[in-house]
């Protein structure tokens, strides 16, 4: 998997003893632009439906993985193809069947860097409602190999060894092996990217055979995410918000927050920590 981009910046470092200077190694943020083209080949049109702040690299991944989270794709194989305009724009050719609910998008979403839900115009917008749910009590986890993910996962964070800027999510199976990890600055487009990248290699939905780790706090957003792709168990190094655990309450995942240190709190559905 490439490195994300990476850019030297010259800095001064203060201490008590006075100043050095030197060079550091920061993640670049640039913004993406997400287009989709949609219609018969006779009347196709185009929408812009999200600008998100995000670090470069693995642009479709993110793309993908942000069309299906947020309901405007059911499967990989609605998109016909994506293409990059430049930079900072991706083009997502949906197939000529698909419908899209334009009135629902007519809003140009900018979601910023640290936060999926606060771009939204309602929790009402997001409430998505996903048509995989999880089977009661499968997987399940032994205590113990959820203990060493966060361990797992931050020895995968390349980026991350380098910047120390990076958000990072992760699929790992029962077993607790780690399937796919993506890193970005922003922690809901670092699951975007997990999510598409599973499904453009070809992972078959609902997603219910892994679990998914994060490397900060579980937000809304993030378990809104993990719910559309049938994940059951979403696990965080950090702190979950009230939200997120009514969200996970309700779709049938287990939230686990504070996995850190060898112990973690489970807010929802135990009963798949063996």
């Amino acid at each position: 998997m490439p490195l994300p981009a990476i850019t030297a910046v010259h800095t001064h470092t203060l201490t008590p003893k006075g100043s050095d200077e030197h060079t550091d190694l920061l993640v670049v943020e640039e913004p993406l632009e997400i287009r989709i083209a949609y219609g018969n080949a006779s009347r196709r049109q185009q929408l812009s439906v999200a600008v998100t702040m995000r670090t470069p690299g693995e642009d479709e991944d993110l793309a993908l993985g942000f069309l299906f989270t947020e309901g405007i794709v059911q499967r990989p194989e609605q998109i016909a193809s994506m293409r990059t305009l430049s930079d900072n724009t991706m083009m997502v050719e949906l197939a000529p069947s698909i419908s899209v609910d334009t009135e629902r998008l007519t809003r140009h979403l900018f979601t910023a860097s640290s936060c999926g839900v606060c771009s939204k115009a309602s929790l009402d917008a997001v409430q998505m409602v996903s048509c995989y749910y999880p089977t009661r009590g499968y997987p399940q986890w032994p205590r113990e190999v959820l203990f060493h993910l966060p361990d797992r996962l931050r020895q995968a964070q390349a980026t991350f060894e380098v910047t120390g800027g990076l958000h990072a999510s992760a699929l790992f199976d029962a077993e607790g092996r780690l399937v796919l990890l993506r890193e970005d600055i922003g922690r809901h487009n670092a699951t975007d990217k997990t999510i598409g990248g599973a499904l453009r290699q070809g992972e078959t939905l609902p997603l219910r055979h892994y679990l998914l780790v994060v490397s900060g706090r579980a937000g809304f957003e993030l378990v809104q995410k993990a719910a559309m792709a049938g994940i059951p168990c979403l696990a965080a190094v950090g702190a979950p918000s009230h939200l997120a655990v009514e969200m996970a309450q309700g779709s049938g995942m287990t939230l686990v927050g504070f996995l850190r240190d060898r112990r973690f709190n489970v807010y929802s559905h135990p009963e798949r920590i063996a």
